[in-house]
């Protein structure tokens, strides 16, 4: 290679270095800030270090994290919060890059931050209500807490709970649901309180049938049809209620 060419080659080599340095935001910015961020659109030095990338002491330098979803960085409060609880406050650490990236054009690269709760300290994670409203419909309106029952902190929804798979809430058993689940335990149900259902009475009943596991009743009791006693005591179709139905009748006979 002629001297003159390697000459060309250091110039512009030192050109673009001097340029990326001076005018980054021509050189290298990989897309528009977001709009409130504009007026450091030709300052990238504001939140970028030099050869190393951005850190999150420069954003609290104007994001303080307790004002965050509160206060705007003007001390002026935030008109429309994302939330109506900040929960930057809760956050294991101040990792701002984990879930934000201002320039637009970052997606074309990379795919952008997203919020994780494991971000969360622990106890605000076991906290759903702490950030979350409850929603208004007629189920949720009974349900106090123990979200994560149903639902998963990687998505709301779809929920993994139905209740017809477990019992068919028809008829007389379309209860509230702390007839059935005391203290808001949904993990745990009770059919005692209700009609003859004690346990001396339920004990009773089904020794006299030969069974002597019955502690889980919608093993066998998915509704409020007697007759349809399914798992291992039954078919589904009555076969087991029938029997019981004869051995009563033959004793009535005696």
């Amino acid at each position: 290679m002629k001297p003159i060419v390697k000459l060309v080659l250091a110039v512009n080599l030192i050109v673009l270095t001097v340029l990326v340095f001076v005018f980054p935001n021509l050189t290298v910015s990989p897309g528009k800030l977001i709009p409130g961020h504009q007026q450091l659109e030709s300052d990238c030095f504001a939140c970028h270090a030099p050869l190393q990338g951005t850190s999150a002491e420069r954003c609290i330098s104007c994001h303080k994290p307790d004002d965050i979803g509160v206060l705007n960085t003007k001390g002026k409060p935030v008109v429309k919060p994302l939330s109506k609880t900040p929960f930057h406050q809760k956050l294991q650490s101040q990792d701002c890059i984990a879930c934000h990236s201002d320039h637009a054009g970052v997606k074309r690269y990379r795919q952008q931050g997203h919020f994780k709760h494991a971000l969360l300290q622990t106890a605000t994670r076991e906290q759903c209500q702490g950030c979350h409203e409850s929603p208004k419909d007629a189920l949720h309106k009974q349900i106090s807490g123990n979200c994560s029952q149903c639902h998963s902190q990687e998505k709301w929804t779809p929920a993994t709970f139905e209740h017809d798979r477990y019992f068919e809430l028809d008829r007389d058993h379309n209860a509230e649901c702390l007839t059935c689940h005391v203290r808001n335990d949904y993990s745990r149900y009770t059919c005692y309180g209700c009609h003859e259902h004690t346990p001396n009475n339920i004990r009773r009943e089904h020794i006299e049938e030969g069974i002597r596991k019955f502690d889980n009743c919608v093993e066998c009791h998915r509704n409020a049809d007697e007759h349809d006693i399914r798992g291992p005591l039954g078919d589904g179709n009555g076969e087991q209620s029938q029997k019981r139905e004869r051995r009563r009748e033959h004793r009535d006979d005696d």
